[in-house]
């Protein structure tokens, strides 16, 4: 699974970021959390807001950081 998180390098972007990982951790899902940060690649996404999250290719979020709950669930779908 690869999972991104779309954003300039803000702290909210890295609070995506860090919950994320913790949620993988804890659920032994094995994934590659990745931080994207060049507003080309954002843009190719067609997001416009950040923090965005991105799993396998398809955008689950954008604008606000995920809670611990959604991010299980995106988890759990796959």
């Amino acid at each position: 699974m690869e999972i991104k998180v779309l954003g300039p390098g803000c702290a909210r972007c890295q609070q995506t970021v860090e919950r994320i990982e913790a949620v993988v951790a804890e659920s032994g899902i094995e994934a590659q959390v990745e931080k994207v940060a060049d507003a080309m690649q954002i843009a190719g996404y067609g997001v416009f807001g950040t923090p965005a999250v991105v799993i396998d290719g398809e955008v689950k979020y954008v604008g606000k950081i995920p809670s611990k709950k959604d991010i299980r669930a995106w988890l759990d779908e796959l």
